[in-house]
């Protein structure tokens, strides 16, 4: 009876350790984990990394190491890890394939975020839709069009595709094309969309706008009429230079065409 009694005081006194140990372990390496993981995002965001991002890696380094924390004290009470290491990587592998779609925007969001080819606010031409980028996540950029439509894109269809962005530079070019008819005088047409250009107020005067003559086409002679502004005032520019160079060659007695043929008719005897 002693020795039974002796027996399972020994056994209590093992595992109640055991118990203790692996509880110690567990807390200690939550604050562990918890400290390691602030100290990372506090490190990212003295570097200038995207909130979003840092906060993200910030958890990705907090379960990272609770895992390794909980094997630990699974270990210490006595059962075996390693199949439940294999077990833990096999559903890692699995719920890696089923998210490969999200992990590839994932990974682009993440190249967005730290290279920023472009930024909040900027006007940009990314996987064939333009607009002005509202918000740019880890998985998802937000557009918004200048129709006012609200254009959820995947990162990984504008890392992989051309990325116009017309707001990192300081000025943009309006190409417009006047057709004039043949019979009109092209320097009295050249100097009233001239005219036009130098008095508009958003018209940059350097670099110089460009009036020439690029085309004899097969209704008219194309005159293309090239004014530089910032990108903000694009569309204001564009409008208004069509408007009012249609009204200055009226002005100047110049005749915009429209296609035309000539069919003649032939009767036989």
């Amino acid at each position: 009876m002693e020795e039974s009694i002796k027996n399972i005081g020994a056994y209590i006194l093992q595992y109640g350790l055991n118990i203790l140990a692996a509880v110690v372990i567990f807390f200690v390496g939550r604050w562990i984990a918890r400290l390691i993981s602030r100290f990372v995002e506090t490190l990212m965001q003295k570097s200038h990394i995207d909130k979003t991002l840092a906060t993200f890696v910030k958890d990705l380094v907090y379960f990272g190491i609770m895992v390794f924390v909980i094997i630990a004290a699974v270990n210490k009470l006595g059962v075996e890890t390693t199949s439940l290491v294999a077990i833990i990587g096999a559903a890692g592998l699995a719920v890696g394939l089923a998210l490969q779609g999200s992990l590839a925007n994932f990974a682009a969001g993440v190249i967005l975020i730290i290279l920023k080819p472009f930024r909040v606010g900027d006007f940009v031409d990314v996987a064939g839709v333009m607009g002005t980028v509202d918000q740019v996540k880890i998985f998802n950029t937000f557009l918004q069009t200048p129709d006012n439509k609200a254009v959820i894109i995947p990162n990984s269809s504008i890392t992989g595709a051309n990325i116009i962005n017309f707001s990192a530079v300081d000025k943009r070019r309006v190409d417009l094309v006047f057709g004039i008819s043949y019979g009109d005088d092209m320097r009295a047409a050249k100097n009233a969309l001239q005219s036009v250009v130098e008095k508009h107020p958003k018209v940059l005067k350097d670099p110089a706008p460009t009036i020439a003559v690029s085309e004899l086409a097969d209704s008219s002679v194309n005159i293309v009429c090239r004014p530089w502004c910032k990108p903000e005032d694009y569309w204001d520019v564009r409008f208004d230079i069509v408007e009012q160079g249609k009204v200055a060659l009226e002005a100047a007695g110049i005749t915009i065409p429209f296609p035309q043929r000539d069919v003649h008719l032939y009767q036989e005897k």
